[in-house]
């Protein structure tokens, strides 16, 4: 039996689902420091222009970040700079948590895994 998410619901939904990608994660913290351009990220977070570029463009669907033309580049930026308030807050659940949510068994890592260990 599927669970139906109750209406007003679904844009939290699909808020979190945004941020529930390691790589994107990234790019939210790297630009909360400041305007950057996909070569400054692909540089700073060791990825592929392509994967970089995708990402950006999720995060610019979800009206997550922004971006500004200069010459022949864009500059990305964070849209909504409370973001980080978000993330904040998220950081203080885990760590009053402790383990409880990464070694959840449903949606935790298990132990060992590339992204636990920071890859």
């Amino acid at each position: 039996m599927a669970i139906s998410c109750a209406p007003g619901l679904a844009p939290a939904v699909a808020l979190f689902r945004s941020l529930g990608d390691p790589t994107r994660l990234a790019i939210l913290r790297r630009l909360a420091s400041g305007e950057a351009r996909v070569v400054d990220l692909t540089g700073e977070l060791g990825l592929a222009q392509s994967t970089v570029s995708k990402h950006l463009a999720c995060l610019r669907d979800c009206g997550l970040i922004d971006y500004r033309v200069h010459g022949r580049q864009s500059l990305y930026s964070l849209a909504r700079p409370e973001l980080m308030d978000l993330l904040r807050s998220a950081e203080q659940v885990l760590a009053a948590t402790g383990d409880a949510v990464a070694l959840c068994p449903v949606y935790g890592t298990p132990a060992g895994s590339p992204v636990e260990a920071g890859a």
